[in-house]
Formats: C-alpha cells, sequence, structure tokens
C-alpha cells in the first residue's frame, strides 16, 4: 500500500483553487449568459481524425486501456470504466485505481464463459454468484510513467462486486469504491437469464493503492450504508465522509467514523435535513414553486438513522419520513477545506442539474454543531443546454479550473471547463456517444486520465495545460 504524504501547503493550494473554480462557475450562471459558447479555455477543438475525440490544438490522446484487453494479471478488462482516483507511486509512477460499473451479465475480467474465474482466489471475490453469475464489477489498477507516457502495469485489484461506479480518494491515500445498487442476496435480478447474488449488494470498499499486482479482500464497508452509492468526500478537519446517492429522490449522507480513518471500525450513519424545512425537496422541479435560490443559505441539522443495510431498500424513504432532505440524482462530490460541493445531474425546472455548496460546522460531527450549524446553499443551477448539462463526475485541474464531466442523451458529450473567474469552455467532445467519466489528474500535473464509459476506454490526455487561456 502506498500511504502518500501530500504535504499541506500543496493540498490548501489546490483546495483553495478548487473553491475559486466553483465560485467563479456560481457568479457566470447567475449572470444568465445563456449566448451559445464562446471560445474560452484553450482555443477552439481540432477535428479528430479517428473520430473519438476533439481536442484544443497541441493536446493529444492516448488509449491506455479498452475492454476486453488481456492484463498483466493474465485477466480482462472490465467494460464500463467509471470514477478513478490517482495516488503517488514509487519512482515517481502514477497509481490509478478504476471502478467498472458492471453487473454479473456484463463483459467482467473473467473473458468468455468465465474460462479465467480459475485464475483468482475465490476467497477474495466478494460475491460468487453460485458460482455461476460471480460479480463483475470492482476496480482495476493502473501503474503508469507520466515520463514516458506508458503503462507499465495493469491488473485487477478489487472483485466480485456490482456496478462500481464512483467513489473518492481518502486522506490516507485509499480508494474507496461505491456499488450503484441494491442487489439483494437470493433474489433473481434478471427476468431473462437467472443473476442471483450470494451477497447483498450496495455498499462501500476501500481498496489501497498498490504498484505490484494484487487482488484485495473485498470487505465491505457495511456501517456507511447500503443504497445506491454514487460518491464520498471526506471533511480532513472532522474526519466525517460525506455521500451521495443516485436515485430521483436520494439523500446527503454523513458517516462519523467511531475512529476517523478507520473506516472499518464503524461508526455512525447520518442523513442531512434542514433546520427550517421539513422533509425539503430541493429539487426545484417545479418552476413556479421552487423554494431553493441561488445563493441562500440554509442551516442543517443531521438526522440519525437506522436500519441502515436497508433490506427493502426503503432507507432514503425513511429517512425522508424523518424529515430529510431529498435530492435530484446526487453525483460527483469534491471537497475543499471549508466546503463540500456535490452534482445533482437532473435538479433544476429543467432538469439539467444543480451544484450544491456544503459548508461544515466548526462543530462537525460533535455536539457543538446544535450552537453553529452547518450551512446549504444552492450554488449553480444550469437551465440551458449550451451551457451545462447534467454534470456528474467532478475534479480540479492542478491550476485551479473545474472539470466536469457531462452524462447527457444525444451526440454532444462534453468535458467542461470552469476557469476561476467563470469563464466556461468545451475542453473536449466525444464522437462515441459514450458518458465522460472519472476524470482525474496525475499527482505531477502532467496528465489527464478519463474514460469514456460505453465505448470502454480510458485515456491519457497531454498538452500545454498551463498555456495562457484566451
Amino acid at each position: 500500500m502506498v500511504r502518500n504524504k501530500v504535504s499541506r501547503r500543496k493540498w490548501l493550494v489546490s483546495a483553495a483553487a478548487a473553491s475559486s473554480g466553483f465560485y467563479g462557475l456560481q457568479q457566470y450562471m447567475a449572470r444568465r449568459r445563456i449566448s451559445a459558447f464562446r471560445v474560452e479555455g484553450y482555443g477552439p477543438l481540432v477535428a479528430d481524425r479517428q473520430r473519438r475525440l476533439d481536442l484544443p490544438e497541441g493536446f493529444s490522446y492516448r488509449i491506455i486501456g479498452w475492454a476486453g484487453m488481456t492484463m498483466d494479471d493474465g485477466l480482462c478488462l472490465p467494460e464500463e470504466p467509471d470514477g478513478m482516483g490517482t495516488f503517488v507511486g514509487p519512482d515517481g509512477l502514477t497509481l490509478l485505481v478504476r471502478n467498472h460499473e458492471v453487473d454479473p451479465d456484463g463483459t467482467g475480467p473473467w473473458g468468455p464463459q468465465r474460462r479465467l474465474l480459475g485464475r483468482v482466489d475465490a476467497d477474495r471475490l466478494y460475491d460468487q454468484g453460485r458460482g455461476k453469475t460471480p460479480g463483475c464489477g470492482g476496480t482495476t489498477t493502473v501503474v503508469y510513467d507520466t515520463r514516458r507516457q506508458q503503462v507499465v502495469r495493469q491488473f485487477l485489484s478489487l472483485a466480485g462486486t456490482w456496478h462500481n461506479c464512483a467513489g473518492g480518494p481518502t486522506p490516507w491515500n485509499t480508494w474507496i469504491s461505491c456499488e450503484e445498487t441494491v442487489a439483494q442476496a437470493g433474489v433473481n435480478w434478471d427476468e431473462m437469464v437467472p443473476l442471483f447474488a450470494d451477497q447483498d449488494h450496495g455498499y462501500n470498499f476501500e481498496v489501497p493503492a498498490t504498484i505490484q499486482p494484487q487482488l484485495n479482500p473485498a470487505i465491505p464497508l457495511t456501517s456507511m450504508g447500503r443504497f445506491n452509492h454514487e460518491a464520498v468526500a471526506f471533511d480532513v478537519a472532522s474526519g466525517a465522509v460525506y455521500q451521495t446517492e443516485d436515485r430521483d429522490d436520494g439523500l446527503f449522507y454523513r458517516f462519523v467514523p467511531n475512529q476517523p480513518g478507520e473506516l472499518q471500525v464503524g461508526g455512525k450513519l447520518q442523513a442531512l435535513a434542514l433546520v427550517n424545512y421539513n422533509s425539503a425537496d430541493t429539487r426545484n422541479w417545479h418552476a413556479e414553486a421552487a423554494e431553493f435560490r441561488l445563493g441562500e443559505s440554509h442551516r442543517v441539522k443531521w438526522i440519525d438513522l437506522e436500519g441502515i443495510d436497508s433490506p427493502q431498500d426503503d432507507l432514503r424513504y425513511r429517512g425522508r419520513g424523518q424529515g430529510a432532505a431529498c435530492f435530484a440524482r446526487g453525483e460527483g462530490l469534491w471537497a475543499t477545506p471549508d466546503a463540500c460541493y456535490f452534482a445533482c445531474s437532473s435538479g433544476g425546472a429543467e432538469k439539467k442539474g444543480q451544484i450544491w455548496c456544503y459548508r461544515p460546522s466548526a462543530g462537525e460531527g460533535t455536539a457543538a454543531e446544535a450552537a453553529e450549524p452547518g450551512q446549504l446553499e444552492l450554488f449553480v443551477e444550469t437551465n440551458a443546454s449550451e451551457l451545462l448539462e447534467a454534470a456528474d463526475n467532478i475534479t480540479v485541474t492542478p491550476w485551479g479550473d473545474l472539470l466536469l464531466c457531462e452524462d447527457r442523451a444525444g451526440e454532444v458529450i462534453r468535458l467542461v471547463g470552469v476557469t476561476p473567474a467563470g469563464k466556461l469552455y468545451t475542453f473536449a467532445h466525444n464522437h462515441l456517444g459514450a458518458e465522460f467519466a472519472g476524470a482525474t489528474f496525475s499527482p505531477d500535473g502532467s496528465t489527464l486520465f478519463v474514460n469514456l464509459q460505453e465505448a470502454g476506454l480510458t485515456l491519457a490526455i497531454t498538452g500545454p495545460w498551463q498555456a495562457a487561456r484566451t
């Protein structure tokens, strides 16, 4: 396991830049400059002769992984790559941990007719599927040399899980992989073919970043709740972990660990509620009745949740019954020293998306927060597709721009950049009709890794990142 100790100064600078980028995005949307996208950022896109990915002049991409390829451990790279995180490896190498949003009937690591299943220790699989439909989700790890722009090796690092969507890096440099499913043990999940689970799904799993091939034991973090997990982010000051739920009526969760940094030890799961709104509906789906306006702060309280294994998949309903607020498809998360930003991809009157900002209490996770509660603010709401639609994964460049992955229907699917001044620009456009997912930078800032999910591709993008933007 690599325990990279990033300097506090470097982390604070990066986090401050992230705050600037989010503020710039808010100001841009508030001015409602919704004419066609003007050329900002790195200039106009150059058409890709391969008809895969258009990028600005001077930038290029290489494919470093494709679904079905043989990895260095002899297994197949699963399809549907999704959320990713990077970590510092030895000798200047980058360790990239990549989720795969695959169910047992998808193309997983075992190859045709699951011929390769015998290559792994069955005890390392979370769900063996009665020996017939083992889980095909999980994570793969890529060891990448950014100096040579070459893959050193890639291998399976978590196996037997289902539908691993996003997640997030921990402050101690492991990856939390989230299952976006609530498949239940013993229930057939496919009307066409037998598809049974041996284990309940809907959990988080912790994956160490390693340079040598290592299939880690799949141990569910059950205290963090069972629901349609999307992403996680950490409040470094308090140790609290925030979680989004990808449902049209999902909740926003907080996990307060018994021992910060030791998620397996257990803790308390809670849902966000507003002090002045019981069971608040934050989605603003009906413009004439919209209660939540840009820039307004609302005091927050946190509701303790019981029955968090939720065998009936009713955790969000019970939480709402206790007064929790609901959100429109909680997606990507990004934490700074004083705030946590999260995207809701179908929020707003036109269901084009929202970004919310939660500012933790000085006494976050303790009794002191009752006197000085955290604050929730609708930070961005977009009703214009030409600006931004269905923001999903969020990342921040090393120099302070935001980069938002769109998960929208149609031919125009983009990576949208936002400068700290609030200028929006299209950084990439793919021709494959595939969702952008998992955008994340190498620790040295030289390389952007991103997935084209439905195409099964992982790309490494390089170019003049810090060149003056037009």
